[in-house]
């Protein structure tokens, strides 16, 4: 099964694909940017277009995104549920059952500790996904976390 991570954002999208068989490996990972002079429906077509390239390509069966419930500032909430509704929209075309997983969640299910920092998941991202380097941007090391945490997930019956 092929899994496709999302850590949601309109100025930049993480996005981590893996498959799923006895093990997990990485297909692919990055990023999807937008610039901050583009006018938000601009930057919420831009993430649309590129998920849909990204799905077009790897076929995923689940998409597994970040779901954020506290944000310190109304001004990054706002943008980022309208990303993560494009998100949602873009499995919901494709027909891909999509998971919401909080980073909480994800941090249990990588580094086996909620308060983990976020080098220790990268560091547990690489070993789990035998990737020669630390996964980078940040954006996209999260999506592989999301990715993989809903992998266990899936290993739990849920």
């Amino acid at each position: 099964m092929i899994i496709l991570g999302i850590d949601p954002g309109t100025a930049i999208t993480g996005y981590g694909v893996i498959e799923k068989l006895k093990t997990l490996k990485c297909l692919d990972y990055g990023t999807i940017q937008t610039s901050p002079s583009s006018t938000t429906p601009e930057r919420l077509k831009i993430l649309s277009d590129g998920l849909d390239g990204i799905i077009k390509k790897y076929d995923p069966g689940i998409m597994a995104v970040e779901n954020v419930y506290f944000f310190k500032n109304l001004k990054t909430a706002l943008p980022v549920s309208q990303a993560k509704g494009v998100i949602l929209l873009a499995a919901g075309k494709k027909g891909i059952s999509a998971k919401e997983f909080t980073p909480l969640q994800v941090k249990m299910a990588v580094a086996g500790y909620g308060r983990a920092e976020k080098k220790q998941v990268q560091k547990m991202i690489q070993c789990l996904l035998n990737l020669k380097e630390l996964p980078k941007p940040d954006d996209a090391a999260d999506a592989l976390a999301v990715a993989v945490c809903c992998a266990r997930g899936l290993d739990r019956g849920l």
